[in-house]
C-alpha cells in the first residue's frame, strides 16, 4: 500500500476572500471568530474564510477517520491485555490503540483527500515500535488496523504490512505552523481514562493558515443524553457514544457515534448566574490544579461540585450545555500541546462558547506543536466569561502572594 505524507499542505485559494479592516478608531473593527475584538493595524489586508462549504469534503473525511479510529479503540478497551500497555520515554502510558488510532486516521485522510498533500500534527511516532522486542506489539497493531479498515468498503482488499503501519504512524510528524493546511490529531485524548475504562476521545482538527476551521470529537463512552443530572427521561438516555463536529461559521452538531442518525445542532449553556453554573475540570490532579479551580469556583459562588472527567469529552459535553465552565490549570513547567485543544476549541466556540487562556487571550494554534499560554485555559459562555476572568485573576494573584510568603 502506498502511503504519502507531506510536511506542508497549501490551502486552496478559493477557500479565502481578501478583505481590508477599517481603521482602529472605526466602530466596525474586526471581531474574531471567537468573539474577541482584535486591534489590527489600519487597512491591513487579511485572508479570511469565505464559506464553510469549502470544508464539506474535509468534514466527511474527518468524521469517517475519527469514527473508524474510535471503533478500533472500543475493541481494544473491551479486552485490554497486559501487553497492550507500554511506557513511552516521557513515562505517560500508551496503548496499542494509540498507535492504531493514529494509523487509521492517517490512512483515511490520505485516501479520502488524496488530491492534496497531507500534513498531520499528531501525538505519536513509531520510535518505540521500531525497537528490539516490539515486534509482537507491532504485529498486533497491524492486525487491529487491518481488521478495522476491512469494515470500510473503500479499503476493501487492502492489507497493510508492518512497514506500512510504521509509515502511517509517522505521517503524524508534521510541525504545524502558521502557513498552509495542517491536520491535528490526538489519537486517544485521555489515555489514563481509556485504561480505566472511563472517558476518552479521538480528537481531530484542521488548521488553515494557523486558524482552526474544523473539529471532530469521537467520544465512545460519553452518553448521548446530558451528564448534567440523573433525571434523563428521554429515549436516548441509554445510548452511549457521541460524535461532535463543527466547521467554522456553521455551528456544532452531535450524533450517535457509529450511526447514521440525523445530527442535532447543540449550544452551550445559557446560564448567566454563576451560582447556578457547574464546572468541568480534569479527572487527574496531575493534569490540573484542583485547588486553584476550587478557589475560582468559590469566588464565583458556584454551588455544584466539580465534574471531573478525562479528555476533550469535556469540550463536547460543554458544547451541548451539560456544564457552563471548564477550568484547566496545568502544573508549573507543563507546556500545552495543540492536539489537546484544537478540536475541542472549535466544537465549543461554534456552539456559542468562548475559549481563552487565563489572561483572556484566544488560543493561538499557529506556533507549532505547543501553545504559549498565560497560566491556563478557561471556557465559558459570553455572559459568564467576564465574571470568570475576574475570579481567575483574583485567585491567581492570591496564590502568587501566598507562595511568596
Amino acid at each position: 500500500m502506498s502511503i504519502n505524507c507531506f510536511r506542508i499542505a497549501k490551502a486552496p485559494l478559493q477557500s479565502f476572500a481578501s478583505v481590508k479592516t477599517r481603521p482602529r478608531d472605526s466602530p466596525n473593527r474586526l471581531v474574531s471568530v471567537f468573539g474577541i475584538k482584535s486591534s489590527p493595524p489600519s487597512f491591513v489586508t487579511l485572508r479570511v474564510i469565505s464559506s464553510s462549504m469549502a470544508y464539506e469534503k474535509e468534514l466527511d473525511a474527518a468524521k469517517k477517520a475519527a469514527s473508524l479510529a474510535a471503533r478500533l479503540c472500543q475493541k481494544v478497551q473491551k479486552a485490554l491485555l497486559q501487553s497492550d500497555v507500554q511506557s513511552k520515554s516521557d513515562q505517560s502510558p500508551v496503548t496499542v490503540a494509540d498507535y492504531g488510532s493514529q494509523a487509521v486516521v492517517s490512512l483515511v485522510l490520505e485516501k479520502e483527500l488524496s488530491a492534496e498533500p497531507l500534513s498531520l500534527v499528531a501525538e505519536e511516532d513509531s520510535g518505540d515500535l521500531r525497537k528490539d522486542g516490539s515486534q509482537d506489539t507491532l504485529e498486533r497493531i497491524t492486525k487491529l488496523v487491518n481488521d478495522t479498515l476491512a469494515t470500510e468498503e473503500s479499503f476493501d482488499g487492502s492489507t497493510l504490512s508492518t512497514d506500512d503501519l510504521l509509515r502511517a504512524i509517522d505521517c503524524g510528524t508534521s510541525e504545524g505552523g502558521p502557513n498552509g493546511r495542517h491536520w491535528v490529531l490526538d489519537p486517544i485524548d485521555g489515555t489514563k481514562g481509556f485504561l480505566r475504562g472511563d472517558q476518552y476521545a479521538v480528537a481531530l482538527g484542521l488548521l488553515e493558515e494557523g486558524k482552526v476551521v474544523l473539529g471532530v470529537l469521537a467520544c465512545p463512552n460519553l452518553p448521548l443524553a446530558s451528564i448534567a443530572g440523573a433525571n434523563n427521561n428521554n429515549s436516548s438516555s441509554n445510548e452511549i457514544g457521541c460524535l461532535f463536529f463543527a466547521t467554522i461559521g456553521s455551528g456544532t452538531y452531535m450524533q450517535l457515534l457509529g450511526s447514521k442518525s440525523a445530527p442535532v445542532k447543540v449550544q452551550v449553556s445559557k446560564v448567566e448566574n454563576p451560582e447556578e453554573a457547574s464546572f468541568f475540570e480534569s479527572f487527574e490532579g496531575a493534569h490540573s490544579l484542583h485547588g486553584l479551580s476550587s478557589s475560582i469556583a468559590n469566588k464565583l459562588g458556584v454551588k455544584a461540585p466539580p465534574v471531573r472527567i478525562d479528555s476533550q469529552a469535556k469540550y463536547g459535553a460543554l458544547s451541548r450545555g451539560d456544564g457552563a465552565i471548564y477550568l484547566r490549570f496545568p502544573h508549573k513547567g507543563y507546556r500545552e500541546k495543540i492536539w489537546d485543544h484544537v478540536a475541542g476549541a472549535i466544537v465549543v466556540t461554534e456552539a456559542g462558547g468562548i475559549v481563552t487562556d487565563a489572561g483572556g487571550k484566544p488560543l493561538d494554534f499557529s506556533k507549532g506543536k505547543y501553545l504559549d499560554l498565560d497560566t491556563g485555559i478557561i471556557v465559558a459562555n459570553e455572559k459568564l466569561m467576564p465574571l470568570l476572568l475576574k475570579a481567575v485573576r483574583e485567585s491567581i494573584a492570591e496564590q502568587e502572594k501566598a507562595s511568596a510568603l
